[in-house]
């Protein structure tokens, strides 16, 4: 399982690098990062190396952050890799709120990140079909 940052942000230029900002002050290292836009504002998610710090910081400087749970999961570097594990969550009956990838940096890999209503259903599924789930602590 992996903590995720969800902060929520202005849609305004320079929203982003004030986010960035005080985590590099907090001197928290961002792993991965997506934002995702509505209308009045926008959500940024991030994995960190440190996010009970990282939200205590941003919290403090005003911002709303929540930390929430989300799946990791290695991907090989190989064609239908992705269809695969997506396959695999259709067929459980299992909604994705939202996906986004970064690079594992130790094994240098290909990492999904997914949002579920269904994190036990959603783990079990992945590791019965012999998916490497990625732990926090591996970051």
């Amino acid at each position: 399982m992996i903590k995720q940052l969800s902060v929520f942000v202005d849609n305004r230029p320079g929203s982003l690098s004030e986010i960035t900002d005080n985590l590099k002050e907090a001197k928290v290292d961002i792993r991965a990062i997506a934002s995702f836009d509505t209308p009045e504002f926008a959500i940024l998610r991030l994995i960190v190396d440190k996010p009970e710090e990282a939200k205590e910081f941003l919290a403090d400087k005003g911002f709303i952050v929540k930390i929430s749970d989300a799946i990791g999961v290695e991907l090989t570097d190989e064609t239908g890799s992705l269809n695969n594990l997506l396959s695999f969550l259709a067929e459980a009956d299992i909604n994705l709120n939202y996906i986004y990838t970064f690079i594992y940096r130790n094994r240098k890999a290909p990492v999904l990140v997914f949002g579920t209503d269904e994190i036990d259903s959603a783990i079990k599924t992945l590791k019965d079909a012999g998916e490497v789930l990625v732990d926090h602590s591996e970051l």
